[in-house]
């Protein structure tokens, strides 16, 4: 049975010993491998050809959690409201995106990756969602707790692709992110939604498997609902 090869999103930061290093929580690695697939992390600052030449081998992508989208590439102004910013890692994260859709590539979004799908395909962000809708519930519940919290449910969309995967009209999931979705990208179907109403799962329409989710499943391999999202997402990357 053939292993699928899929890329994983890295991002950037320091060693204790003041080194840069490309990095990815080992969590997104230990999901993937144990749902059959074989992970190949893709470092940052590499020109098109190169992330080019990675893509022609992959079978499938994961865009993984990290720091926040810079405001210009969904048309919001610098307010000051975004952080932990890296300009290289957008670019490189959008390019692959879309030469991801360009091959009907599979994928699977988490957290910034979800926001990414999001601004990827024309959408915007709450770049601090208490700032900008203060009506909503707390979503940033890390680090002063654990990143398996169970922080809040989420409603699963009739009919989506999402909910099949899960098995259930609604899941109870971890939340570590300020930032959240704003205006839905066409193409893009909401299938999951909080307790507030903002939107935490996404799905591409009429594609092979593009579906991203706002929470860490990567972190809740305890529970069945979530191994199965990327038991499937490998599947279909097989």
């Amino acid at each position: 049975m053939k292993i699928p090869l899929i890329g994983v999103t890295t991002t950037r930061l320091q060693t204790k010993y003041g080194f840069p290093a490309h990095a990815v929580g080992e969590m997104y690695v230990q999901s993937l491998a144990n749902a059959g697939a074989a992970p190949l992390l893709i470092p940052l600052d590499l020109p098109e050809e190169h992330l080019e030449a990675i893509l022609a081998r992959l079978d499938g992508l994961l865009f993984t959690g990290g720091g926040d989208i810079h405001p210009t590439r969904y048309g919001a102004p610098e307010d000051g409201l975004s952080n932990t910013i890296d300009e290289d890692r957008d670019r490189v994260e959008l390019y692959l995106f879309q030469r991801v859709l360009e091959s009907k590539l599979p994928f699977l979004g988490i957290c910034r990756g979800f926001q990414l799908v999001n601004v990827g395909l024309g959408g915007t962000l709450f770049a601090d969602i208490l700032a900008q809708r203060p009506a909503a519930s707390r979503h940033d519940y890390f680090p002063e707790f654990p990143r398996d919290l169970l922080a809040h449910g989420v409603t699963l969309a009739p009919g989506s692709r999402l909910r099949a995967i899960l098995e259930a009209d609604e899941v109870q999931v971890n939340s570590m992110h300020h930032q959240g979705l704003k205006d839905l990208a066409p193409g893009l179907t909401a299938s999951a939604n909080a307790e507030d109403g903002l939107v935490e799962g996404l799905e591409l329409d009429d594609y092979p498997f593009g579906v991203a989710v706002q929470w860490h499943p990567e972190w809740l391999q305890a529970y069945r609902p979530m191994r199965n999202l990327f038991k499937d997402f490998v599947a279909a990357c097989g």
